[in-house]
């Protein structure tokens, strides 16, 4: 079966009414920061899947002009950001700082015990996931939680659900 692009499914199947729509939706799902947020390039994870060394690179590839950037690093991964990390790791590390990325790590990994954070490097950052479910820690309409720095999470609204839900 021949693949089709978006652009032909957008011209011969959907109606043209819901053509703004569908593009909308696959815009907001690609990555691109929002208009709020033009200055600032997308969230990278490392985690199971991908290694810190492939998600700091390619967020470094995609994110060359100095753009504020985020990779949020999930256990196992997390032995890049210790401040005690040496070689290679702590000097992508290093790179990713200095190419204006913020490096992040769950708040729900420190409380569970599978992140120190006394062993963390300088500059690394604890995210806070989605509050529980009847909670009033995040109020509706607020996007941070009290005692967050905006400055250090992600403008564009799609990145930060993405960390908030993977935070969860």
């Amino acid at each position: 079966m021949r693949r089709r692009g978006v652009g032909w499914l957008c011209a011969h199947v959907v109606a043209p009414a819901a053509r703004r729509c569908v593009l909308a939706g696959l815009l907001a799902g690609s990555g691109l920061p929002h208009a709020s947020a033009q200055q600032e390039g997308g969230l990278y994870v490392a985690d199971d899947a991908f290694t810190f060394q492939a998600a700091a690179e390619r967020a470094l590839a995609q994110n060359p002009r100095g753009a504020r950037f985020f990779v949020l690093v999930l256990p196992p991964q997390t032995a890049a950001l210790r401040a005690a990390a040496t070689g290679p790791s702590a000097t992508l590390r290093q790179r990713v700082i200095a190419a204006n990325g913020v490096l992040l790590v769950c708040q729900r990994d420190i409380d569970a015990g599978r992140v120190d954070a006394a062993e963390l490097a300088a500059g690394v950052v604890a995210a806070r996931g989605w509050p529980p479910k009847g909670s009033s820690e995040l109020a509706t309409g607020q996007r941070y939680f009290a005692g967050e720095n905006p400055a250090q999470l992600p403008a564009a609204d799609e990145a930060l659900r993405r960390l908030r839900s993977t935070c969860s």
